[in-house]
């Protein structure tokens, strides 16, 4: 029964190594569970499909002690005199720091924006239940497709904005992801070059976030591709499966143009990796 998802989107059978269930203890799956196990998954596959040097974590830690450290190297060379050796090495310090700021900072700022925006889209959808991570050049051709549902996500209030604050909950069904992610070998051969990752979401057709998303109808990536789906589950679905409102992540036709029909929309922020292995691979 749990296989339902799969064996409806693709059209074939698929290995028991692309699925996997993620148990959490609570009552039901909020809105700051599925961001931070979207976002911090996220980081995990650009970490292991080697588009980033080091964790998501570190690299945000290192930028801002660079710009700290530019900050305080620019204010002490103001502050020295003519053209001597200590301020040849300042100057030095400051180049080679600067080099690093701009290697980085756009992946920091795209990162920014996809959080901005996934938060943003959880936010207008109380039923958020699907998302998709797509790694490749595009979206149509990827080289890795990772889909999730979160079929018992109930919003708190239409009227309170939700909180995005990391719970220990939130924690916890995130490392489980990865732990789980990293149990079936996600990432473990080689993947030289750059790739891009995608976000979609499911969301009803009347959705309008133009900044950040953009509908896709009848987005369907290459068959060739076999998606990886996981499913997170809450302590009340642990004696039942929930059939009747499992939300189908595979994308299929429909001629349905009702305003609350769900569709697919693209996150506008696409997160593109570093070159920074590319001379290992030559």
């Amino acid at each position: 029964m749990k296989r339902k998802v799969m064996e409806e989107g693709q059209g074939s059978s698929e290995p028991e190594a692309n699925y996997m269930e993620i148990k959490t203890t609570a009552d039901s799956i909020d809105s700051s569970m599925i961001f931070h196990a979207i976002n911090e998954v996220s980081g995990f596959l650009l970490y292991t499909y080697q588009q980033i040097p080091y964790v998501l974590q570190d690299i945000t830690l290192e930028f801002k002690k660079w710009c700290k450290e530019y900050s305080k190297l620019e204010t002490d060379l103001a502050q020295i005199q003519g053209t001597g050796v200590l301020r040849r090495k300042h100057a030095s310090e400051m180049r080679e720091i600067k080099y690093e700021i701009r290697r980085f900072e756009k992946l920091i700022r795209t990162i920014s924006d996809f959080q901005t925006a996934l938060k943003l889209m959880i936010s207008e959808v109380p039923n958020f239940q699907a998302a998709i991570l797509v790694l490749g050049a595009t979206p149509l051709r990827p080289r890795a497709v990772y889909e999730f549902s979160f079929p018992n996500h109930h919003s708190a209030s239409v009227v309170t904005a939700p909180d995005f604050a990391k719970t220990r909950a939130a924690e916890v069904l995130a490392k489980k992801a990865i732990r789980g992610l990293i149990s079936k070998r996600v990432g473990s051969g080689s993947y030289p070059g750059i790739s891009k990752l995608f976000l979609l979401v499911k969301a009803p057709s009347s959705m309008n976030l133009p900044l950040h998303f953009v509908p896709k109808r009848d987005f369907r990536y290459s068959k060739k591709v076999v998606p990886f789906i996981v499913r997170f589950k809450c302590r009340t679905q642990a004696c039942k499966e929930m059939d009747a409102n499992d939300l189908e992540l595979h994308t299929e036709s429909s001629t349905e143009t009702a305003p609350n029909e769900l569709i697919w929309f693209q996150c506008r922020h696409v997160i593109k990796g570093l070159a920074f292995n590319t001379q290992t691979e030559e």
